[in-house]
């Protein structure tokens, strides 16, 4: 399955153009702009001088040629600021118009499309980071997910839906991509084969996805797109923005007649589509070890022997862009390494041999160290246009606070931070997790955020975070030094605190609530 010709793309863009122009001419409003320019994966940033752009990066895999366009554009456009996101893409901010059509018009040469990259469409396709190189893996399926991906482009001309779709596969009950629980998710087993799950989705009404298929033969997978596609289309909620996602058909139609509903378009699929079923070529390494054994906090021996992948995991997920141009230089010249961004903005250097690993992990030393530093956090009010907090500046006080009373490793969890209610940051899957928001005291607004406890994305043990209370912005740090000095104390990690403190914690957070 191959994706539309780059110059159909290209052919779209006279309309963004067109928008893009009236919007900073001020002939355009900043909510009619969202509306068309988001479709193209572009949208204005605050106050609405600039711009961000949101390159698809399928399964968030960079091979050395995309790498190399990336550093390319960053160094030709000066682009200053880049945020790995939560759904395995690189957003590009603080770009004024010119540089956003050049830099669309030229990623398309290298297979990188911004189309659908926002607005009511089929969004990134998410795959576990390590899928091929992971020891423990039922399968490999990246080349599922990207042929996945390939195809549901097409949707993007043909279909108009509800609002987004977004699609994620699992090689493991790791599930970091959270395919259980996403608009549609596919999540391999011991045998081969796929269960497949949808309507989930977090933000607002969150729901734990529906197993509507199981044993599913991978061959297959594009008939079980079609199914979701013809289901949401049929049933989605076109009327009211806030109720037009999936997982809102859990409501409107009840689980049990939802999935007879995805069943019944599933057969209508199987009757009228032929050929549909897919054939891929396995990721295959033949790279040799060199022998080098590499241990390390931020190294992951693969499944092939002797070869690793190194973590790179930037705070809140904004490296400086020019730590792009340091990688490229770097493993340009080192035989079948390439990038993978993960789903909690961070990044994997996989296929390393013992030696380039000890570069990479030299190479990449401003990465976060501990668990909390490798914590999650959207892009925040400073930049998007309807962020109510500035989640990055939040994040990058709670470490400092974390270096400062020299917390040992896993004493504080890793947690996820949203600017809103959305979720971009994933504060609901999170062991602790914030979403911002605003919290009047004497009819006053005060910066605040509400505190979720006990989220988990793990297989089996998927669970929506419980909200306890709205937590003034400037008593969060004081809140996790308190945590981090129980548990310290305690001579343990959060991780087994947690088991037998649930009490002590909603006591702790009790104290900081406004």
């Amino acid at each position: 399955m191959k994706p539309f010709a780059s110059e159909i793309w290209r052919s779209d863009m006279d309309r963004f153009k067109e928008a893009t122009e009236q919007f900073y001419n001020k002939e355009l409003s900043a909510k009619d702009y969202k509306g068309i320019s988001g479709g193209y994966g572009s949208y204005a940033q605050r106050g609405g001088e600039s711009s961000m752009l949101r390159l698809r990066l399928q399964g968030g895999r960079i091979t050395k040629e995309k790498l190399r366009f990336l550093v390319h554009s960053i160094e030709k456009h000066k682009v200053n600021k880049i945020h790995f996101t939560t759904c395995q893409t690189i957003q590009y901010h603080n770009l004024k118009p010119a540089a956003i059509y050049a830099i669309m018009d030229q990623a398309l040469n290298y297979g990188i499309v911004t189309r659908g990259g926002g607005g009511d469409f089929p969004r990134n396709v998410m795959v576990s980071p390590l899928s091929g190189v992971e020891q423990g893996e039922y399968f490999d399926v990246m080349p599922y997910a990207e042929e996945a991906g390939a195809y549901l482009m097409a949707f993007i001309k043909t279909v108009k839906l509800p609002r987004k779709l977004k699609v994620g596969f699992t090689n493991s009950d790791n599930n970091a991509t959270h395919a259980t629980f996403r608009d549609l998710g596919f999540v391999a087993r011991p045998d081969g084969k796929f269960d497949v799950y949808s309507a989930g989705g977090l933000g607002n009404n969150p729901k734990l996805g529906v197993k509507v298929a199981e044993a599913v033969e991978p061959s297959k997978i594009l008939y079980y797109i079609k199914a979701m596609v013809k289901t949401f289309v049929a049933y989605g909620n076109y009327e009211n923005r806030g109720k037009a996602r999936t997982r809102y058909m859990q409501d409107s139609l009840g689980v049990e007649e939802y999935v007879q509903a995805y069943q019944k378009k599933l057969q209508e699929v199987m009757q009228e589509e032929m050929n549909l079923d897919i054939t891929v070529t396995p990721y295959e390494v033949k790279k040799q070890p060199d022998g080098v054994r590499v241990v390390g906090k931020r190294v992951i021996p693969q499944k092939q022997e002797g070869l690793y992948a190194v973590l790179y995991h930037p705070i809140g997920g904004t490296p400086d862009p020019m730590k792009l141009r340091k990688l490229y230089d770097l493993i340009k010249d080192m035989d079948e390494v390439e990038l993978r961004l993960s789903p909690d903005e961070g990044m994997y250097i996989i296929n390393c041999n013992g030696s380039e690993a000890e570069k990479v992990l030299k190479a990449t030393a401003d990465s976060g160290e501990t668990l909390f530093e490798t914590s999650v956090s959207c892009i925040g009010a400073s930049i998007c246009q309807i962020g109510v907090r500035d989640s990055q500046g939040l994040l990058q006080k709670l470490v400092e606070m974390e270096r400062e009373n020299g917390f040992a490793d896993g004493v504080l969890p890793k947690i996820h931070i949203s600017g809103c209610p959305s979720s971009c940051g994933t504060h609901q899957i999170g062991a602790l997790g914030f979403h911002g928001g605003v919290k009047l005291i004497d009819k006053v607004p005060h910066p605040a955020f509400t505190l979720h406890i006990n989220g988990c994305e793990e297989k089996g043990k998927e669970q929506i975070g419980e909200k306890v209370g709205v937590m003034l912005e400037e008593s969060i740090p004081e809140f996790l030094k308190a945590l981090g000095k129980t548990i310290e104390a305690a001579g343990t990690t959060y991780e087994e605190w947690i088991k037998d403190h649930q009490d002590t914690l909603r006591q702790l957070a009790e104290k900081y609530l406004a």
